[in-house]
């Protein structure tokens, strides 16, 4: 791994995304105020010092919203991610090291399924699990699979085939700490990068999804949702999609530059 000063764009995503751990872990300290309060009488306030992100239809802080809805957006990436990851693993250490015919039979799968979007996968898996937050999770963490999947496999069988590892089972170390050793360290690292770069990807089709009616139900704060509630007053309340919008694309932003640097073998040192 190479080492290289980090720059401008990768301090202001490390110091964004602290701000975002901030909201979803506590977000009253942020914006004490109540997301679901209804104020009538300040409905479709435009930004200003006391609202910075506006008010919507009901008079609720846009900002309070947006930052309360850190949790959701962000908490369903995360664990979307994790099932990716763990069943890719699952599958890809199967299919890497496994016998030839098994091997086959999953490239095969691996192949079909990731010729189709994994947003179509994720609608998909909604259209048999149901909305909510908890198939949107399921939806786009079984949708990854078979990305991160095939990506570990092609890893796995070239790390298996490299000068250590023959060298390894010529000294007749045993299998189970070859992998321990070798084999899973060198397969395993790329998916740290992959990883960062999908949480972003799954907190956009996290709101997508929430978009499409198909996430958190009303009046809960979740970014895609509140794009969706927005969208009906773009023209006369702006404010009520550039909030959320904001927040979705630089979260996603700054993970892929992290992802990025991760990718290209250099640390954030």
């Amino acid at each position: 791994m190479t080492r290289r000063r980090i720059g401008l764009p990768e301090t202001l995503s490390i110091a964004f995304l602290v701000l975002v751990a901030a909201a979803v872990t506590l977000p009253q300290i942020i914006a004490p105020g109540d997301p679901l309060a209804i104020h009538p009488v300040d409905a479709f306030q435009a930004p200003s010092l006391a609202h910075p992100f506006g008010t919507d239809e009901s008079g609720r802080d846009v900002l309070t919203r947006v930052v309360h809805g850190a949790g959701a957006s962000v908490g369903i990436g995360l664990a979307a991610t994790g099932i990716g990851i763990g069943f890719g693993a699952l599958l890809g250490f199967t299919a890497g090291l496994g016998p030839r015919l098994v091997d086959s039979a999953l490239g095969r799968l691996f192949e079909v399924l990731f010729a189709l979007p994994t947003l179509v996968l994720a609608l998909l898996f909604i259209a048999v699990l149901g909305g909510g937050p908890t198939s949107s999770i399921l939806a786009i963490g079984l949708a990854t699979i078979p990305g991160y999947a095939r990506m570990l496999r092609a890893r796995v069988r070239g790390v298996s085939r490299s000068g250590y590892v023959e060298w390894a089972r010529l000294d007749e170390v045993p299998p189970a700490r070859i992998f321990v050793r070798h084999i899973a360290p060198n397969a395993l690292w790329p998916l740290v990068s992959a990883a960062t770069l999908g949480v972003g990807q799954a907190i956009v089709w996290v709101s997508a999804l929430g978009f499409l009616g198909l996430g958190a139900a009303p009046p809960e704060p979740e970014w895609g949702a509140m794009l969706n509630a927005g969208r009906v007053y773009l023209t006369s309340a702006w404010w009520m999609t550039v909030g959320p919008g904001l927040a979705i694309v630089l979260t996603a932003a700054a993970l892929t530059v992290l992802g990025r640097r991760l990718a290209n073998g250099e640390d954030l040192t």
